[in-house]
């Protein structure tokens, strides 16, 4: 069994789909729970309540991530609730599929803000915080997309590519810290973001994936869970697929 008991963890875009299974994960394995959220306060709350049901402190902290001072003040605001930032998870994302050559300057622009540079605008303010404690444990949810790309997605594979160039770097940089740096990449989920698959898409995934099936968001969680134990302490710089052999 994992244990974090005594950490504190912050996990953007949380208020919905595997980030809040991600934060009901960690709640499980002891941590105490910072909800981020854009503009979903309601579903935040409901995170929040059952985080405190399994009996942990749960924060619910509304920051626009793609925006580095609203990071400077979530990450504040965490340490501020819960006394320290001990475990970040890069979560928040989006899509704006399009093939490239009618693909807008701003559906390039908006998914490139909030998959890439949004995990860079929460991992400088965390990482002061980490150095000071001498631990910390950091997660970005990257993408099957980022390591084999996809048709009519440039700005989502580049940006989740980009995810895993910084996860190796920050790894290097913070390895002496007692800071790790990971990286999880799933395969096609079932959330929000996939339940607009026409069913050809879905038939043609179905079948280049060797698992044969979709992955869940409880499936994607633990993953994540590990690589914040202490079990994972020597484990840095990675990228951990998840994906039904997707990417294999």
């Amino acid at each position: 069994m994992i244990d974090l008991s005594g950490r504190s963890a912050l996990i953007t875009g949380s208020s919905r789909g595997i980030g809040a299974q991600i934060a009901r994960v960690l709640a499980s394995c002891g941590a105490d729970i910072a909800i981020n959220h854009s503009k979903s306060p309601d579903q935040a709350q409901a995170v929040a309540a059952e985080i405190r049901a399994l009996g942990r402190r749960a924060a619910v902290i509304q920051a626009d991530v793609r925006k580095a001072a609203d990071c400077n003040r979530l990450v504040g605001g965490v340490v501020d609730e819960l006394g320290a930032i001990d475990i970040l998870i890069n979560n928040a994302g989006t899509t704006s599929d399009s093939l490239v050559m009618r693909m807008t300057d701003d559906a390039w622009q908006s998914v490139l803000d909030l998959n890439l540079t949004a995990a860079f605008n929460c991992i400088r303010p965390a990482v002061r915080q980490m150095m000071r404690q001498r631990w910390g444990r950091i997660v970005n949810i990257t993408s099957v997309g980022g390591l084999r790309g996809n048709a009519g997605q440039a700005n989502y594979a580049a940006s989740k590519a980009g995810m895993i160039g910084l996860t190796k770097a920050i790894a290097r940089e913070m390895a002496t810290r007692n800071v790790t740096c990971n990286a999880v990449a799933p395969g096609l989920v079932k959330t929000e973001l996939t339940s607009d698959l026409r069913q050809e898409q879905e038939r043609y995934y179905l079948e280049i994936i060797p698992m044969q099936r979709l992955g869940t968001e409880a499936e994607i969680a633990p993953a994540v869970a590990f690589l914040c134990s202490e079990e994972a302490a020597y484990i840095t710089g990675q990228v951990l697929s998840v994906d039904g052999g997707l990417a294999m």
